[in-house]
């Protein structure tokens, strides 16, 4: 993992428009590279086995937890805040393997934050990469 990429401030929706790089290890999102993603969003599931699913209103994405997440209580419910490794499995819900994972239930002005610092990273950092790419 090369931890020089950023995480992107992402909602499920927009990593659907993601693509591997062959060379680089590393994914493009309208020519941002990345390898991890950062979300927030509800958790719908979880199976008891470190896979839980995350629905943060725009899609559903898989999380894969490690061994440290797994001995944590994660109830369907929870509002967290997610970053890790983002992988393309193609034909199959998509998949985050957590790096870092926080409960946000506390706070519940947490979500309607959110939409808004998606909003703004896309407008100050991402937009102005992307048109330059296009």
């Amino acid at each position: 993992m090369d931890y020089s990429l950023a995480a992107l401030k992402l909602l499920c929706v927009q990593l659907k428009d993601a693509s591997e790089t062959p060379s680089q290890n590393a994914l493009t999102l309208g020519g941002i590279l990345f390898q991890r993603a950062w979300l927030q969003g509800i958790l719908v599931s979880n199976d008891g086995d470190g896979r839980l699913l995350l629905d943060d209103g725009s899609g559903v994405i898989e999380l894969c937890l490690s061994p440290d997440f797994r001995l944590r209580h994660w109830d369907s419910g929870m509002y967290v805040m997610v970053v890790g490794g983002y992988f393309v499995c193609h034909g199959e819900t998509p998949m985050i393997k957590v790096h870092k994972m926080v409960d946000l239930s506390a706070f519940p002005d947490r979500e309607a934050m959110w939409y808004l610092e998606v909003m703004e990273a896309y407008k100050l950092f991402y937009q102005p990469l992307i048109e330059e790419f296009m």
